[in-house]
């Protein structure tokens, strides 16, 4: 594989040219969004009072702190509600609503399956607004508007955006409503890193909106863009710095604690605010890490490796981590994933996929074992009775027996071998020519087969880390050096490794150079 080709090879990738942001599609094409703009205008002018709940992983705080920012520049009070993961449960639930006192109730990034909760509504005299990414049911809430792309009756011609794609594009239709002069390219710093954190497909008009997004974060006055920026201490920000430093981060506020942290940091109106928050966070993701690392060799050794769909349950797991702990499963297994985490008789818990199996529609042939379920395609969430556990398993495992073994390859194919001479800053700058790399578009992954391991060093504080060099082929004069995050590599008896790896600009100190990092042993 040399240049020329792999850029042919990527190229490949978008067949058609990269789309401007003037060419997003009309935000008046998705389901109901013109009727509820129209609504939350009319609230305004009656000074009605209006509430939005979000939901506490980085797409809800994201669309929450996009809403709260709007309102704060019409000006209109707003109250914000994101649910705590322990005490309130997922989305608008009664227990939410328990503490709502409003006119008028706007969900975001939740509500496509808040069937009780708009019973509630309506008993209470709430007018209810549904704005939802997730995969809808049969049965609908009964609310006043519900804007979800995936809805059969929508027509907004991409259908794979996130819950704060769909409140950036409702703010957009509100803005006109208003007759209001907000630049909605303002919000793409925040908005972009929701594209990247729920793991959306960077094509087509995401590509467009994280590229420009992440352009907006690196000039943004926002007092959170800029703690992220001296955060990163980067020139450019890339979308797996956001992927691996930053969504972590954003996320482990609602895992371990409560979301509300992660709100304060995005709509922080002082970089004084914003950095007592992000500290926080930080803190916050350390513990995440801990955790993480305790449940996942426990889910490891506890998991049947012979089923096609890996189910495993513990009544110590903390249910804050059990969505990574999916994660790590898949990549250990290369099987989908659910983890499930047991508290008095009941078990909540979150499931991963892989490559082409719809982790959302094996889950709801199966729902008659469940108490409630949601999510997509590759994520979702379950509940269900402890003592339903084992047949649950037995007949998810049952289902996805009848998939073809194609389904489940991972899309991460390797596209080649690279000569040591090409691994050079010419590379660097073709790859960079394809950013954002993520869901649908991977940063490509090339192999070293057989390659002599010259030494290995352990790094970090806590050694955690390893540092290879290798000579790729015998008469090779130039070493490489592969780093290996999170993992302690010791010298096999050959000598020699196969492996897959990515290439990556490295910055620091102000000086760039390449890095290969290690990704997968074979």
């Amino acid at each position: 594989m040399d240049k020329p080709a792999l850029f042919e090879l990527l190229s490949k990738r978008f067949p058609t040219e990269d789309k401007k942001l003037s060419q997003i599609p009309n935000p008046a094409l998705l389901s109901d969004a013109t009727k509820s703009a129209q609504k939350i205008a009319l609230a305004i002018k009656e000074k009605r009072r209006i509430t939005v709940v979000g939901d506490y992983d980085v797409d809800g705080v994201s669309s929450t702190a996009i809403m709260v920012d709007f309102f704060r520049q019409i000006p209109y009070p707003l109250e914000a509600i994101i649910p705590n993961r322990f005490s309130d449960g997922y989305g608008v639930s009664p227990n939410v609503l328990n503490r709502v006192d409003t006119d008028l109730l706007i969900t975001v990034d939740n509500g496509i399956t808040a069937i009780e909760a708009a019973k509630i509504c309506k008993e209470r005299n709430i007018e209810l607004i549904i704005t939802d990414h997730h995969t809808p049911s049969e049965t609908l809430p009964d609310a006043f508007s519900i804007v979800n792309p995936k809805l059969s009756t929508c027509q907004y011609p991409f259908k794979e955006i996130c819950g704060a794609q769909v409140v950036w594009l409702l703010l957009a239709l509100l803005k006109k409503e208003l007759n209001l002069s907000i630049d909605m390219k303002q919000f793409l710093d925040i908005l972009s890193i929701a594209i990247i954190a729920d793991v959306m497909p960077l094509i087509d008009i995401n590509r467009t909106l994280v590229q420009e997004g992440l352009k907006v974060l690196t000039t943004s006055n926002r007092p959170s863009s800029i703690i992220i920026r001296d955060f990163l201490n980067k020139s450019v920000i890339t979308s797996e710095d956001i992927a691996f430093a930053i969504a972590p981060r954003i996320n482990s506020a609602g895992r371990l604690e409560d979301a509300s942290i992660a709100l304060k940091f995005f709509t922080a109106s002082s970089t004084n605010e914003a950095y007592k928050q992000f500290e926080l966070l930080c803190k916050l993701n350390e513990l995440r890490k801990e955790t993480e690392a305790e449940c996942t060799k426990e889910a490891i050794e506890s998991a049947d490796d012979s089923h096609h769909v890996i189910v495993v349950a513990h009544k110590d797991w903390h249910e804050g981590v059990v969505g990574i702990v999916a994660a790590r499963l898949v990549e250990h297994f290369g099987k989908p994933s659910i983890v499930l985490s047991c508290e008095n008789g009941m078990a909540k818990g979150s499931a991963r996929s892989i490559g082409e199996v719809s982790i959302y529609e094996l889950i709801k042939a199966n729902d008659s074992y469940l108490t409630k379920f949601g999510g997509h395609k590759m994520a979702a969430g379950v509940g269900l009775e402890e003592k339903n556990i084992d047949a649950f398993r037995v007949a998810i495992n049952k289902t996805a027996s009848t998939l073809s073994p194609t389904d489940f390859m991972p899309k991460d194919t390797i596209v080649g071998i690279l000569s040591t001479e090409d691994i050079d800053f010419e590379l660097l700058n073709l790859l960079e020519g394809f950013e954002p790399f993520g869901e649908a578009n991977l940063r490509p992954k090339f192999l070293l087969k057989d390659a002599e391991i010259i030494s290995i060093k352990l790094m970090g504080s806590d050694k955690s880390h390893s540092k290879i060099e290798v000579k790729q082929f015998p008469n090779a004069i130039k070493t490489l050096e592969l780093i290996a995050f999170r993992r302690v590599f010791e010298m096999p008896e050959n000598k020699k490794i196969t492996c897959s790896y990515t290439v990556i600009k490295n910055e620091f100190n102000n000086r760039v150079s390449i890095q290969l990092l290690l990704n997968k042993i074979y």
